[in-house]
């Protein structure tokens, strides 16, 4: 029995400790330790990384890698080998991203580095990124997750002849947004640069034009400014950018540098914090907009523009879109934008890739036009067959195929592949709405073929519509079948979203001139000494006239297609002002023998009249339920509306005409 008893305790105890174990590993964040190699002014990087957790149902998931080394300089390799230039100590960090892996990212803190011996030149120098006449380059290390940050570089080289001084904008926060997307947390400059407030806007002389004039606050000058139109990365009218980039965007940061040599290059480093308010739409895409001045005393600038999908998880293969909220009224005359980006996760290289593009039919598929892709191949002929790379375009009635034939796209897992962006890809694609396309939600989806292999379906890409305002004008005819001599014509407004698909919301607010008769017969009677009696009969008719407001808070309506619809919601009516003439006759009779004998008595008679204003009166209240025939999600149409009053009187049935806008 004690025996037992130890072995019972023995196991509790292990199973607690176990299960509390496990407990905290769940809760412990995960982490990757920075390790070194240091040899004079040589160090190679590294790093323990911590185990993935797959998703399930995904390629194989992987870890991506960016490093900063504390003195300007960056690498996206995994174990990168960086040569300073200088002595000194210097901070290294590195960003881990996992890919197809349902944690958050490792953290890692930074090491600091101390460098004895170093020459002049680097000894292990990469060729410069920057093409010919290029002087700015944007990259991040990851797509914005919300409540995670991203890093974002900025590479900025001096192609002028002379050494030159000049400034690097770079607004966020769409103002399509609600919310804002990013919060600057750090920002790393290696050269002197330095963030001046943002209201400070330079005033500058063009280079070689003849067009442009200098900036000024006359309001002649600034009109002639924006006569001229800009549509391209390179631009001469720095005040015409920096305000229309001010109506796109929330918040500006600017940088100022100095004395950048002839053909110098220089990187700047910004920690964004993405909010956790960030848009909850996956498949939506935000901008930053970068704009740099190479000479302060130019309006010469380079504009940039880049696009971000919104992610829940680094998913390398996803499909999104710039019509996350689109205006009804005017996207008939725009080009929404759609973007698929693919990876090949494999051991070898893929030849062929095929894109199967779920597309709804509202969108008119004959605008089709492709804005970019990579690999770059020209598009396929038709009818022929060819021998080098091209990609081919399909259009089905729900889908669009893209097809890259005889490329080239490295496996991420391929022996002595080591630049991840190697292999990526994407087609970016824009088409219009067809003519009558309704105002309803659209989603889209990829279906990616690497070759032979089975497909890897992507996350929906929606569109969205926002309500906006139709107000009508609306007017009619009331019957009201309990009363006499009834009229009532009335008037107002409607509010409800724009040219609603299906059903919506709609208020209402009506002003009514109405008449109506009521009369009233009684009599009164009263003895006389002589045994007979005085009786009066009168008979009372009011004749009323009323000034009403309607108000329908909200209804509830349904259209069944473009041309029915039916509806029901609450009204309440009130008198805004009520007026009664009253006129009452009155005829006398006198009544002997207990009523046997009734004798016309004139000299009873009698006839009053009297007027009776109320105002704010009778408050009514009730239910309804119509019907819309015509053009009813926008335009005319007529209506028939039934309404029930919880006070007398009772039914009333309106007859209307409505006019959307």
């Amino acid at each position: 029995m004690r025996g037992l008893l130890l072995l019972t305790l023995v196991l509790t105890s292990f199973s607690h400790t176990t299960f509390g174990q496990l407990l905290i590993n769940d809760t412990i964040p995960r982490t990757a330790p920075i390790s070194y190699e240091i040899e004079a002014n040589e160090v190679i990087y590294g790093a323990e990384m911590p185990p993935l957790n797959q998703i399930a149902g995904a390629p194989k998931a992987f870890y991506t890698y960016y490093w900063e080394f504390g003195d300007g300089d960056f690498s996206f390799k995994e174990t990168p080998t960086h040569m300073y230039t200088k002595e000194g100590i210097y901070k290294a960090k590195l960003w881990a991203t996992n890919n197809y892996d349902n944690g958050k990212p490792p953290e890692s803190r930074p090491i600091s580095i101390t460098i004895d011996e170093a020459s002049d030149k680097a000894s292990l120098e990469e060729p410069s990124p920057f093409t010919e006449d290029e002087d700015l380059i944007l990259k991040r290390n990851c797509e914005p997750i919300p409540d995670q940050e991203l890093v974002f570089i900025t590479k900025y080289k001096n192609t002028n002849d002379y050494v030159s001084s000049g400034k690097l904008y770079l607004f966020y926060n769409d103002r399509k947004f609600k919310n804002d997307n990013f919060i600057i947390e750090d920002t790393r400059m290696h050269h002197g640069e330095q963030i001046v407030p943002s209201a400070a806007i330079s005033e500058a002389l063009p280079e070689n034009d003849t067009h442009t004039l200098v900036a000024s606050k006359n309001t002649f000058l600034e009109t002639y400014k924006r006569l001229f139109t800009q549509d391209t990365t390179k631009r001469k009218n720095l005040p015409l950018t920096l305000e229309e980039s001010e109506t796109l965007y929330r918040n500006c940061q600017i940088i100022e540098f100095n004395d950048i040599q002839p053909g110098e290059e220089r990187n700047i480093f910004r920690t964004l914090r993405t909010t956790p308010e960030m848009i909850k739409d996956t498949s939506a895409i935000v901008t930053l907009r970068s704009v740099y001045v190479p000479d302060i005393d130019y309006d010469n600038h380079t504009v940039k523009d880049t696009e971000m999908e919104i992610v829940t998880s680094h998913d390398p293969n996803k499909m999104s879109s710039n019509g996350w909220l689109l205006n009804y009224r005017l996207v008939r005359f725009k080009r929404l934008k759609f973007k698929v980006r693919f990876q090949n996760n494999g051991e070898g290289p893929a030849n062929t890739i095929r894109l199967e593009i779920d597309t709804p039919e509202m969108f008119d598929k004959s605008t089709l036009q492709i804005e970019g892709l990579y690999p770059e191949c020209p598009i396929c002929p038709k009818e022929r067959e060819v021998n080098n790379s091209c990609i081919d375009t399909t259009l089905h009635k729900n889908k669009i195929i893209f097809q890259f034939n005889k490329i080239y796209l490295p496996g991420s897992q391929q022996k002595n592949v080591t630049e991840i962006d190697s292999t990526k890809g994407f087609v970016k694609y824009s088409m219009k709405f067809g003519k009558n396309f309704h105002k309803k939600k659209t989603r889209s989806r990829t279906a990616i073929y690497f070759d032979k292999n089975e497909p890897i379906i992507t996350n929906y890409a929606t569109t969205r519509f926002i309500p906006g305002i139709s107000i009508g004008t609306k007017a009619g005819y009331s019957i009201t079948p309990e009363l006499d001599n009834q009229q009532e014509y009335f008037a107002g407004i409607t509010l409800s979203p724009f040219k609603s698909y299906r059903g919506y919301y709609q208020a209402e607010l009506l002003f009514s001139a109405s008449s109506f008769d009521d009369i009233r017969n009684f009599e009164t009677s009263s003895a006389n000494a002589d045994g007979s009696e005085n009786l009066i009969r009168f008979s009372e008719l009011n004749q009323h006239q009323n000034i009403s407001i309607y108000a329908i808070p909200a209804s509830y309506r349904y259209n069944f297609n473009n041309f029915l619809a039916l509806g029901t919601g609450i009204q309440m009516k009130l008198d805004l002002n009520s007026e009664n003439n009253q006129e009452t006759t009155g005829e006398g009779f006198t009544v002997f023998e207990q009523g046997l004998q009734i004798i016309r008595n004139r000299d009873l008679d009698s006839f009053v009249t009297q007027k009776v204003d109320n105002t704010f009166s009778n408050l009514q209240t009730g239910v309804f339920i119509g019907m819309n025939l015509g053009t009813v999600r926008i335009g005319p149409s007529i209506g028939v509306r039934y309404i029930y009053n919880f006070n007398t009187p009772n039914s009333q049935i309106q007859l209307y005409g409505i006019w959307k806008f």
